[in-house]
């Protein structure tokens, strides 16, 4: 978890998952961010805040394409449809799309995430390839669901037979 470059994709300003992940992975060692979205979805201030007072390195681009080659994570959100008029959001969505093609230069171990359900913001064709990791992050999720349900209703348990 630790000197990863991660790329964070989508709507940067009001995704939960990004404001979490981001302030996780901030307490980790030399972590490098790369957060891709269109200027009216970028990271909101209190996030840029904390990353300057950690000395965190980040920066800010428009295209996937600028970052494939350096990033050993990518994160990947949706454009959020209700949040936007029609055209609006039709030339956001646009800028946040992964598709095969995005990937020629992509680091051979590089692991592409999401929160699912995706709509249309990763191409179903990197299903296939090897850097998908999303259907195995939402696997473990449950998993750790599991375990931290376990945790609490064993401690609950034990607490009450005192």
């Amino acid at each position: 978890m630790n000197n990863l470059k991660i790329g964070i994709v989508g709507d940067l300003k009001y995704g939960r998952t990004v404001h979490s992940l981001t302030q996780a992975l901030s307490k980790f060692k030399n972590n490098c961010f790369f957060f891709i979205s269109p200027d009216t979805l970028t990271i909101p201030k209190y996030i840029s805040t904390m990353l300057y007072k950690k000395k965190i390195i980040w920066n800010k681009y428009k295209n996937i394409k600028e970052i494939i080659s350096e990033i050993d994570i990518l994160y990947m959100t949706r454009i959020q449809k209700e949040r936007f008029e029609s055209t609006e959001y039709i030339n956001m969505k646009a800028q946040c799309i992964l598709n095969t093609i995005d990937l020629k230069y992509a680091k051979k171990n590089l692991k592409i995430l999401h929160p699912l359900p995706r709509i249309n913001e990763i191409s179903k064709d990197i299903d296939k390839t090897s850097h998908a990791w999303y259907f195995q992050q939402a696997k473990n999720g449950v998993y750790t669901r599991q375990a931290l349900l376990a945790l609490i209703l064993k401690k609950n348990i034990y607490e009450s037979n005192k």
